[in-house]
């Protein structure tokens, strides 16, 4: 398949080009575009075959629902069904990087919703989404830009890589916003299902009350009710640990291991000597944007092991660290003895 490369601009969108994307949209084709969170892999999400092909693309497992994309709360009424008692807080806060989880209109196919009676909708706040689903004028049903299980695109460099010759077209307008998903929000039980760009503070402010924050064991779901629950995600090919210690004494133990590449904070980077080492920056907002570029560039390192720091999970620090206990495969370590049970398991 031959990939359209359309190199575009945040906040500069050329006509031309986004009626080229929004009639590949409508013609049934698949786009990769930038929201503020991260790329989307794109088709109309009234589009049964059309939405079977970003599967196709990113090796998704069939049971995962897919996150429909809107320019405006009527568009967001036509697949699901929102109550008064929540619509007038969805026009505070859309649009924006927040999902909302909600009963499914008969709209939108089966292999958008994976089968469940419920739907995940969300209108970005990226003024090059919101002209494509504009223009295109349909819903576009769209999970991140990566190849099931690896790291979200955060910049066009990423999509191209994962994604040249398997898709019709990329909108590349380099690196975005946040560079994390959106907090997917149920509504019918008012749960933060996955924490994301939209902070559990956020929503408390947003909304006049506090929302919970869904905890079940990801390996115990048999019904995956949000993209992002279930699976592994985020993760390099290189084996990477958690270590939830004091960043001294992992500088201790690393000495030890050359063959390690150290990923956290600069300040926490600046501690640990002699191994190469992969800055995030030192604010949360930093580091939720460079997050998902490290991972990628773990890889291009080809060290044989990697470890990242834990972080705080106030604000953005829920979503950072709800992104690297799944990259990791929750495999932590606090002490050189779980360090080196680790390693062996790789060894092997």
């Amino acid at each position: 398949m031959h990939t359209v490369i359309i190199k575009t601009k945040h906040g500069k969108i050329n006509s031309k080009n986004m009626k080229s994307a929004a009639s590949a949209i409508r013609s049934g084709k698949v786009v990769v575009f930038p929201t503020e969170t991260v790329y989307g892999i794109g088709a109309n999400a009234f589009d049964e075959e059309a939405c079977k092909k970003i599967f196709e693309a990113k090796g998704r497992p069939s049971d995962n629902p897919l996150i429909v994309h809107v320019s405006d709360l009527n568009m967001a009424k036509t697949v699901c069904f929102i109550s008064k008692k929540y619509e007038k807080y969805l026009l505070k806060v859309w649009p924006g990087p927040l999902t909302i989880i909600s009963k499914a209109k008969n709209t939108v196919g089966k292999i958008v919703t994976a089968n469940l009676d419920t739907v995940a909708v969300r209108m970005p706040s990226s003024s090059i989404a919101l002209e494509l689903i504009r223009t295109s004028g349909v819903p576009i049903a769209a999970p991140s830009a990566n190849i099931s299980k690896m790291p979200s695109s955060t910049s066009g460099k990423h999509a191209l890589a994962y994604f040249n010759g398997k898709v019709d077209m990329i909108l590349d307008a380099g690196r975005t916003k946040y560079g994390i998903e959106s907090t997917v929000l149920d509504l019918r039980t008012f749960t933060v299902l996955r924490p994301g760009a939209f902070s559990v503070e956020d929503l408390t402010r947003a909304f006049g009350k506090k929302p919970r924050v869904h905890s079940e064991n990801v390996v115990s779901i048999k019904k995956v009710r949000s993209p992002g629950m279930k699976y592994r995600h985020y993760s390099p090919n290189t084996p990477l640990f958690l270590y939830k210690g004091n960043i001294r004494d992992l500088n201790k133990m690393l000495k030890k291991h050359k063959k390690i590449v150290f990923i956290g904070s600069d300040n926490a980077c600046s501690m640990i000597k002699g191994v190469q080492k992969i800055r995030l920056g030192n604010y949360q907002e930093e580091i939720a944007h460079n997050l998902f570029d490290a991972l990628i560039k773990l890889d291009s390192v080809k060290a044989k092991f990697a470890v990242i720091q834990s972080f705080g999970i106030e604000g953005f620090g829920l979503a950072v660290m709800n992104r690297i206990e799944k990259a990791s495969n929750h495999l932590s370590f606090k002490n050189e003895k779980q360090l080196h049970k680790l390693m062996n398991v790789y060894k092997k």
